[in-house]
């Protein structure tokens, strides 16, 4: 299955309230998460991917609360009653979500729905939040995902809080198998990882390391500190489809190996424009086939693909 989706058409909607329409991309897991030296920050960078959440919001004038569709979104509802206190209204209104993320592995389904959500209740008065007001309406609700920010960020998941835009990449995909079931992100995040000194500092080398070769399209680099954070992370959360995954990532000279840290889902990492590209995903597909789980199909979302949609973490055509 190819989960590459595109949101729905951003619609205009006039000052003094109505419907709002917004949205945000998932992520796919991390290209790398740790911890640095220090002050011992946490610390994330993201990968988002053309799948998204896209929310509704409908203003009822003189109701006062804020119904969630799915109802299970509390989070969300939350999320637009803060968002209507910022901007200073006091009228509620019916919020809906939909989108293909799905929730507990490891793609930001719940920081997506978070953002998109902000963003719908602002274009329902006509406002705009930016980014970083976006990050102070979040940071009392959960840690979450930089997926407010455009391209990739390192980002203080615990904190709420961006620490660098790092930019851009060429296209990419993610060939990506999911060991089932699902991972309570909040709880997952509650405890600390034991991250001694060395690996610290390793953390810290790597992140630099990131940066550089995210700014140069350096996609091999790229693709080898994606593949040694997913090995340290076997240290606190153990996989056993890292090894399958890791050859057929091999076999096939792939980039390398991207994780949902805080999830389920593992994939490997190949350049989108690379001429053997559909030989190599059906290979990792059939090397996943006895796997237990399931395979899905991922692209990047770059500035530098012309297949982005122009709505693009909230930009209009």
């Amino acid at each position: 299955m190819d989960h590459t989706t595109e949101p729905p058409r951003h619609t205009h909607t006039p000052p003094g309230g109505g419907a709002g329409v917004g949205r945000a991309p998932g992520t796919f897991g991390e290209l790398l998460q740790g911890a640095l030296p220090g002050n011992g920050h946490d610390f994330l960078v993201t990968f988002p991917i053309q799948n998204w959440s896209t929310a509704l919001f409908r203003t009822t004038p003189g109701r006062r609360d804020v119904e969630v569709r799915p109802a299970h979104k509390h989070k969300s509802r939350r999320l637009a009653q803060a968002a209507l206190h910022h901007l200073g209204v006091t009228d509620g209104g019916i919020l809906t979500l939909h989108g293909a993320l799905p929730e507990g592995k490891g793609l930001a389904s719940s920081s997506a729905d978070l953002v998109a959500t902000a963003r719908a209740v602002a274009d329902a008065h006509g406002r705009h939040l930016d980014p970083a007001t976006i990050e102070t309406l979040l940071r009392g609700i959960e840690p979450t995902d930089g997926v407010m920010y455009e391209g990739i960020v390192a980002f203080y998941h615990r904190e709420v809080r961006l620490r660098e835009v790092l930019g851009h990449l060429p296209p990419l995909t993610v060939i990506a198998h999911d060991e089932g079931g699902a991972v309570d992100t909040i709880g997952f995040n509650r405890t600390r990882k034991p991250h001694g000194p060395a690996e610290r500092e390793e953390y810290a080398r790597l992140l630099d390391t990131l940066a550089a070769a995210v700014q140069d399209h350096d996609l091999p680099t790229v693709g080898r500190v994606a593949t040694r954070s997913a090995e340290l992370n076997r240290l606190h959360r153990p996989r056993r489809d890292f090894a399958p995954m890791l050859r057929a990532c091999r076999d096939i000279d792939g980039l390398g190996l991207v994780v949902a840290h805080s999830g389920t889902a593992l994939g490997v990492l190949l350049d989108h424009c690379d001429p053997e590209h559909d030989l190599k995903t059906a290979h990792v597909r059939a090397a996943c086939a006895g796997l237990p789980g399931t395979v899905d199909v991922h692209r990047s979302l770059s500035a530098h693909d012309p297949t982005t949609p122009t709505a693009y973490l909230g930009r209009t055509a």
